[in-house]
This record gives structure tokens, sequence and C-alpha cells, in this order.
């Protein structure tokens, strides 16, 4: 009881000396420690685990170690850190900014790891092939709302479909339309609906998933024309090369909003997502959970289903249900 005690008082201290950075980053009364120079606030571009590139005001990066009490930090994570060496361009962080979103993904060992703070949208991207699947999609959704942000579903390689198959996959993607996830159409290789995305990503911090081979990275590409330039800069930076290329990193578009690449997320596992983050993800059946007869009710062929009544009367898309069922079957038996 003692070890946790101290462990507790510990947790403790360090969250008080974070709370007094933050509040001393970046103004008169900020203190500089032997070595380091005044507390200022920092954004992560990427992160490699025990460092980090920190973006200062002015948009110098520099190469930071990472206090270990901090925890892992994640791409787009507003920091405190101090400068160590000016020319060669290092630092330490000393403080997280509370997030206002935090994107995960599990670890080798099943544990959630950060991989982007501070998101305001995500826009899930989707092409002809491989064939969407709105299992996956309703996925993405759920997860998505679980952080709290805004959803966009791109329909990329729209140059490949006849006027005929659009329309049908259109209407295949009407239901989301009418529970606020909008559905734009693009071509990376004609550039239509270019720039809508623009439009749509200005002044949001945002991440674009999607399955492999749906075009993901060519739109980034266009999105971001000097992508390898920025590349080469971090990879000075980090002193990591090319290698850069595979941990998430956060670019800022032209014009305004920060894009966050992240080549290793294209799904989203359910990670420790409950019942409730569920229901988020599913907001048009929101009216009638809770309103069936039986409380346990699996909303098969039960009487008096408020969902399958809903259903028969056109309320609510048959695919939805469906997976909204095959999402919570998969939560009530997994471990834990």
């Amino acid at each position: 009881m003692a070890g946790r005690r101290l462990s507790e008082r510990q947790q403790a201290r360090i969250a008080r000396q974070q709370e007094q950075r933050r509040a001393r980053a970046g103004g008169a009364d900020a203190v500089t420690e032997a070595g380091l120079g005044p507390e200022q606030t920092g954004l992560v571009i990427t992160n490699h685990g025990a460092s980090a590139i920190v973006e200062d005001a002015q948009g110098r990066l520099y190469r930071c170690a990472v206090r270990q009490n901090l925890g892992r930090l994640a791409c787009g994570d507003r920091v405190v850190w101090q400068v160590a060496d000016p020319i060669a361009a290092t630092g330490v962080v000393v403080a997280v900014n509370a997030r206002r979103s935090l994107l995960t993904r599990p670890d080798y060992h099943g544990q959630p790891r950060p991989v982007a703070a501070n998101l305001d949208a995500v826009a899930v991207v989707l092409a002809p092939e491989p064939e969407p699947s709105e299992y996956l999609i309703d996925r993405y959704l759920v997860a998505i709302a679980a952080i709290g942000v805004q959803s966009l579903l791109v329909l990329n390689k729209i140059d490949l479909l006849s006027e005929a198959a659009l329309a049908a996959l259109q209407a295949r993607f009407a239901p989301y339309r009418r529970i606020g996830s909008p559905l734009l159409l693009a071509s990376s290789h004609s550039a239509h609906g270019l720039d809508a995305l623009r439009d749509w990503l200005r002044d949001r911090s945002s991440l674009l998933v999607g399955q492999s081979g749906v075009g993901k990275s060519s739109l980034i590409q266009a999105l971001l024309p000097d992508r390898a330039i920025r590349i080469q800069a971090l990879s000075a930076a980090t002193g990591h090369g090319t290698h850069t290329t595979s941990s998430s990193t956060l670019y800022h578009l032209p014009g305004d909003g920060d894009l966050i690449d992240t080549p290793g997320v294209r799904s989203f596992e359910l990670g420790e997502i409950g019942p409730g983050d569920l229901a988020r993800g599913f907001p048009e059946l929101a009216p009638y959970l809770g309103q069936c007869r039986f409380s346990d009710c699996r909303h098969q062929s039960e009487p008096d289903c408020a969902l399958r009544a809903a259903l028969d009367r056109g309320e609510i898309a048959p695919r939805r249900l469906a997976s909204y069922l095959e999402l919570r079957a998969t939560l009530a038996t997994r471990p834990g």
C-alpha cells in the first residue's frame, strides 16, 4: 500500500509540474533550466518514441528528447519544450498540453498506442476497387465518432466508373449523408473534386484513412505537392533518413489546415470502444435504442422490437442495422 500511495503522490506531483510548465510557457516567467532555454510551446510534427520532431512558433524543426514521465507522445500534440542546442536544433519536451481528441491503435501487446492528437476530422477514402464494404465503413465511423471528430467519405477514382455505376454507388452511400457523413467525389488522376476536398480540409487538422489500393497516397501527394521536400527536411532533422516516411507525420496544407499522414493506419480496431461509443457511431438508431419491449432485446425476431419496426418503416437502412448488430456481437465476445 505504501508503494501505491507513493506512486499516486508522484503522479500528482508530475501533473502539478506539467500544469505549471503549461501556464508559464511563452510567458515572462518561463523557467530556464541549466543548459536549456526558456519554456515555450511547440507542435509535434512526428514522433519516434523517446524523441520527437517539434516545430516552434517560427516553423523551425527541433529534434527533442521526451521526458520519460510524459508517456508516449502523438503526432499533433501541443507540448511545452526547451531548446538544448540552438545550433544542432535539439531540445527537450517537458510537458504535454491537454488533447481535444486522440486516435490510438493497439500495439504488439494489444495496448492502445497514441497515433494522432488534436484531430478535427477524418476522411475515409474509398474507390470502386477494392469493392467498398459498408461494414468496414461503419467500423471507421464508429471509431471516428468515439474520438468526437467530423467524418467525410471520399469516393476516389471516379474516372473509372460509368455514369450508371457512379449513380449506383452514390445511392448505396446515401444513408451516410443522412447521418452527417457527406460523400465527396474525387479523382486524383483527373483532379476532379480536389478543390472541394481542399476546402473541406481548410482550417482543420485532418487524417486520411483507407484500404490499400484506394488511392490515398495519390490524394495526399495532390494535396501536398511539396511533400518530398518536406520529407527531406524532416529526415535531416531526425537523422533517420527516409525512414521518416514510415511514421505518422503532420504537414501544413497550402492555405490553412494540417494533414496528418499515417502510413500504417488503414483500418481501425475496436480497441477500447464500448456500447456507448458504438451507439454514437449509429446516430440514426439513437431514437429507438432502449425503446424495445424487452431490455435485453437482440433485435432479431423478438416482439415489439423498436429497431425492427423502424426498419420496416424505412427509417433505418438494412445494411446499417446489420452492421450495428455484427459490431455489437463482436464487442460482446471481446475478452474483458
